[in-house]
């Protein structure tokens, strides 16, 4: 099994409108590119002191690496360009892939 996680510091002005886009839009849309299996979104709960964002980590879940490579190659770049498009400087990203062991 592979994770491909995502983690994401959205504004906490934009925070409540984000979650419904992402659970209701940008998720659906990842899982329809028929790369993972399911996914999970967690909030971090020990935000830093003084923060100006809320930190998530949407985890994607695939069968195994070359799905993985075909969506990053044909399918994440459009997906990426909406979110940024959308959210702008509103957020900062960084992308991550685990194996099961």
């Amino acid at each position: 099994m592979i994770l491909y996680n995502v983690t994401i510091n959205i504004d906490f002005d934009v925070e409540d409108e984000w979650k419904v886009w992402m659970k209701e839009i940008h998720i659906p849309k990842v899982l329809a590119s028929g790369a993972f299996l399911s996914s999970k979104m967690f909030k971090l709960l020990n935000e830093v002191p003084d923060a100006t964002g809320a930190t998530y980590s949407v985890q994607y879940f695939a069968e195994n690496m070359s799905l993985v490579d075909d969506y990053l190659a044909n399918k994440a770049p459009s997906l990426v360009k909406e979110h940024v498009d959308k959210y702008g400087t509103k957020h900062v990203a960084f992308r991550s892939i685990l194996q099961e062991v």
